[in-house]
């Protein structure tokens, strides 16, 4: 409770008012010749409450994503369900997909006293702990599409969460923190895997599926319990020119700033990018699961070493950065990327061995977690701080549009012919992602991270 207490402040409605940040991206030299008030002053502004909201915000976001992820397919397969049937459930995913349709409506609308960002949260985390909860009392063999149903309300629920949290998570940051506040919401996303992919797996070994789906659930009550404890930003409400101005105005904000050809390729870019990776890791569960490796060792060992490594990897992808630039970033972490994914293709060739597991496991996702430290800063570029929310929500939905379409075959692929196979095919379809990089992200573009960038400068991003 003493760590929620610090969440309380008027620094939260205020960002800027009580310090002054040093810029975001600082060439390392600089830092190392830093006098010791000055390295007092940066760690001020790094520890602040500020960064601590980063962190819930990270852990409740991602939590209801890895419940649909990791635990669901788990439990399918357990019950029975195959594999085509569990691959075909990456179509309840199209609401992340879709997001960006009524993002504007909950910019404009204010659904409680609590605030237009706090009463959004209290409503769709209120949502998803019911609607978790109450998914361990179906029966997957005798009523699969009554599952269906209920995992899409808690995609369309997460989805929206994430919609009001990105905006808050931007209007309480000012702009020299929005890199590292950005950062340190990813590595918290990643974390909160650990709950539905880790800690519930061990407890499915012990108790029954209803109470596990219920304890997962509960974990978002501690997020409710900070909604009350925080502060509603001071903001002023898009104005009433009619629903569709509203629409409208953010992407013609993009289109007329970026021009129909780059927005054509930058989209492109989103879809690609990330392809051969997702599609690899769409059945991780049960790919473990059918190699012999047992729930509690998925728990205890697959999924950490997944999960620290990614969190390094986005850590020491932040420091590269600084070095390379973001569009360098890019060329090297999706060269990494492309080639950790023939790991799996090992693993499924050499069976259930437990080290490699954890080996190949370690190395895929390390490059995860640098690939989507560039990745989430490319994409921090592209929006404009008029337009971040409906913006930030149209390009994080089309960096889901893999996890959602594409996933949607990998059952059927995996049947068709085999593991082994489906990976080395993964491998391929990352490449259209980095061939796309000529044009969005040149290589000579790339020393170190634009000047307009960390100042936050609008035309620029």
């Amino acid at each position: 409770m003493g760590l929620l207490l610090l969440f309380r402040g008027p620094s939260l409605a205020h960002p800027a008012s009580h310090f002054r940040m040093a810029p975001d991206f600082l060439p390392l030299p600089v830092l190392a010749a830093m006098s010791g008030e000055e390295t007092k002053s940066l760690y001020a502004a790094i520890v602040n409450r500020r960064m601590l909201l980063c962190i819930y915000t990270g852990l409740a976001s991602g939590m209801p994503l890895y419940v649909l992820l990791q635990l669901v397919p788990a439990w399918l397969h357990d019950q029975g369900v195959s594999i085509a049937d569990i691959g075909l459930f990456a179509l309840i995913g199209i609401p992340y997909t879709w997001k960006f349709l009524w993002a504007p409506l909950m910019d404009r609308y204010v659904p409680m006293k609590l605030g237009r960002r706090r009463g959004w949260m209290v409503f769709t985390q209120s949502c998803l702990l019911l609607s978790i909860g109450t998914m361990g009392w179906l029966e997957p063999g005798r009523s699969l599409g009554s599952v269906a149903v209920l995992a899409f309300l808690v995609a369309f629920f997460s989805a929206s969460q994430d919609i009001v949290l990105d905006a808050y998570r931007r209007e309480i940051l000012p702009d020299q923190e929005l890199g590292l506040g950005n950062s340190i919401h990813v590595q918290a996303y990643r974390i909160s895997s650990l709950v539905p992919g880790s800690l519930a797996l061990i407890l499915a070994d012990l108790l029954p599926w209803s109470s596990v789906f219920w304890i997962t659930g509960g974990f978002l009550a501690l997020g409710l319990v900070v909604c009350f404890l925080i502060s509603e930003p001071k903001s002023q409400l898009p104005p009433n020119r009619g629903l569709r101005d509203a629409v409208i105005a953010p992407f013609a904000e993009y289109l007329r700033r970026r021009g129909a050809g780059g927005v054509l390729l930058v989209l492109a870019f989103l879809f690609f990018y990330k392809l051969g990776d997702s599609m690899a890791t769409a059945l991780s569960t049960p790919f473990y699961l059918e190699l012999g490796f047992t729930k509690t060792q998925i728990g205890l060992v697959a999924k950490n070493a997944a999960l620290w490594p990614s969190i390094i990897g986005g850590l020491l992808g932040g420091v590269i950065m600084i070095r390379l630039g973001i569009n360098r970033a890019l060329w090297l972490f999706g060269v990494l990327q492309l080639i950790s994914i023939l790991g799996f293709a090992v693993l499924a060739e050499a069976g259930a061995l437990l080290w490699l597991l954890a080996l190949v496991i370690s190395f895929e996702y390390l490059g995860v977690g640098m690939g989507t430290a560039a990745f989430t800063a490319f994409i921090a570029r592209e929006t404009s701080r008029q337009f971040a929310a409906t913006q930030f929500a149209l390009f994080t939905a089309l960096t889901a549009l893999p996890r959602t379409l594409v996933n949607a075959s990998t059952g059927i692929i995996v049947e068709s012919i085999g593991w082994t196979e489906f990976f080395l095919l993964c491998t391929l379809l990352a490449l259209p992602g980095m061939l796309l990089l000529w044009w969005v992200a040149p290589w000579r573009k790339g020393l170190g991270i634009p000047a307009e960038l960390s100042h936050g400068d609008d035309a620029a991003r």
